[in-house]
């Protein structure tokens, strides 16, 4: 397993000048009705920080926040896209108490069955060190290595580890940075007919009593 990957500041700009919510418009391709978290203090917590980009700074009545009685401080955080996705980069921004966000942040595609005992044995796709003040002026990116995000239909996030002394994570911001590439297909149902109805084939030319061909 490769060290972790570190943060880069990509936004020491006026992201709205420069247009950065373009980039981070993902949150538009979320099945957001089918995202969760394992070990969320508040149920459904976990959709308050998949939002738009200018709104990334906004304080949230309901934050992402592990459970307190928890001593892992870890939250396991399921994303189901409508279609395929190639993630670029993905921004985490905690403005809750110092020393609240996580310092640490593991990423696996296209698995629905994960839970806390499978992602201690399991090799993540990629791994970040966060920064330690939770990023609170959003301006810190974490990139991906594309080539291993790229056909992404779901994305499971471990977040983990307060950066200070308290006995919780929380998460105010989740952006996700890349392409949309397609929508998922969806099966088509299809009802065929088990047994012949008597008289159909009376409906159907050139079947039936007094039928022929012309030559």
């Amino acid at each position: 397993m490769p060290p972790p990957s570190k943060a880069c500041c990509a936004h020491d700009h006026d992201c709205e000048a420069a247009d950065c919510g373009v980039a981070y418009s993902l949150y538009k391709h979320i099945s957001i009705d089918q995202v969760r978290c394992l070990n969320e203090q508040s149920p459904g917590s976990c959709r308050n920080i998949l939002r738009p980009w200018h709104t990334r700074l906004q304080p949230l009545e309901q934050p992402l926040r592990s459970n307190q009685d928890d001593d892992e401080q870890e939250l396991l955080l399921h994303i189901p896209f409508d279609g395929a996705v190639k993630l670029k980069a993905i921004c985490v921004i905690g403005r809750g108490a110092p020393g609240t966000a996580p310092s640490r942040m593991r990423a696996y595609v296209n698995r629905d069955d994960l839970e806390f005992a499978a992602v201690s044995q399991l090799p993540a796709v990629q791994e970040w060190e966060l920064v330690a003040d939770g990023d609170p002026r959003g301006v810190i990116e974490y990139p991906t290595q594309v080539s291993r995000f790229t056909g992404v239909h779901s994305l499971d996030l471990l977040l983990s580890g307060a950066s200070g002394p308290a006995d919780y994570v929380e998460v105010t911001f989740l952006g996700l940075k890349g392409e949309f590439a397609e929508r998922r297909r969806q099966a088509v149902e299809a009802v065929y007919e088990a047994r012949p109805v008597p008289g159909d084939q009376q409906r159907i030319p050139g079947i039936g009593e007094g039928s022929h061909w012309h030559s």
